[in-house]
């Protein structure tokens, strides 16, 4: 799991992202990546492809180690995107642990919109929308927004919104967090104050597997500016 620390300004004293774990989309994908394919074999629409039985697997494993935490460290409430593959990762999660906690679903969590690239790996889009590639390479990972799609910017700002609506609306002390890899990643950028070289170093050398926990804990002791500290473990 990955520990940060967050602005003092919010609410909750902690919050636990996860990624959802591993869809047949993901499936998919690596499918194509494997093959040398242009295009991705998606079961479903994005909103609704569901979890592999892998995917489901580490869904109880997310709820096993939840189990294992003390009462006063469990979430109090789940946050989830509305794409099934993140809420069936709750929801396995909190059957396996016994807790009945509710949920609030925010389309703000969802997964990052790829536009005219949906389905299309990097061969497909080098292939399909040589301009755009071209594009990407130019822009960066960071800012290039594909055509009817979002840039990793767009996202970042849907999780302030997010952060926001936490510090100022939300009573619950630590909240479990479903959603996906950027969302998740652009949790720490915000949450760190980090620049668009160091969030992109930390997707390179220590990108978030299925079912990866990202725990961002408020330090009420840290002087404003502070740095935080990152560490990574995956769960079992």
């Amino acid at each position: 799991m990955t520990q940060s620390t967050a602005p003092q300004t919010a609410a909750p004293k902690e919050l636990i992202l996860v990624r959802h774990g591993q869809s047949e989309g993901n499936v998919a994908a690596e499918a194509a990546a494997r093959n040398s394919l242009e295009r991705i074999e998606v079961p479903a629409r994005d909103a609704d492809v569901v979890l592999s039985a892998t995917g489901r697997e580490q869904a109880a494993a997310l709820g096993s180690w939840l189990s294992e935490l003390s009462d006063d460290e469990r979430p109090q409430i789940v946050w989830t995107s509305p794409f099934r593959r993140a809420r069936e990762t709750a929801e396995i999660a909190m059957e396996v642990c016994h807790a009945d906690l509710d949920y609030r679903v925010d389309e703000r969590l969802r997964d990052r919109d790829m536009g005219i690239t949906d389905a299309l790996t990097a061969a497909g889009i080098r292939a399909k929308y040589p301009e755009e590639a071209a594009r990407r390479d130019w822009l960066g990972k960071f800012y290039y927004r594909p055509p009817g799609g979002e840039s990793w910017a767009d996202v970042a700002f849907r999780v302030r919104s997010v952060l926001t609506d936490l510090a100022n609306t939300e009573k619950a002390q630590r909240i479990l967090v479903a959603s996906h890899d950027v969302v998740i990643l652009l949790f720490t950028y915000v949450a760190e104050g980090l620049d668009e070289a160091a969030v992109l170093e930390r997707s390179r050398t220590n990108g978030l597997r299925n079912a990866a926990i990202v725990r961002i804990v408020r330090d009420e002791t840290r002087p404003p500016g502070g740095r935080s500290r990152h560490t990574t473990r995956m769960p079992t």
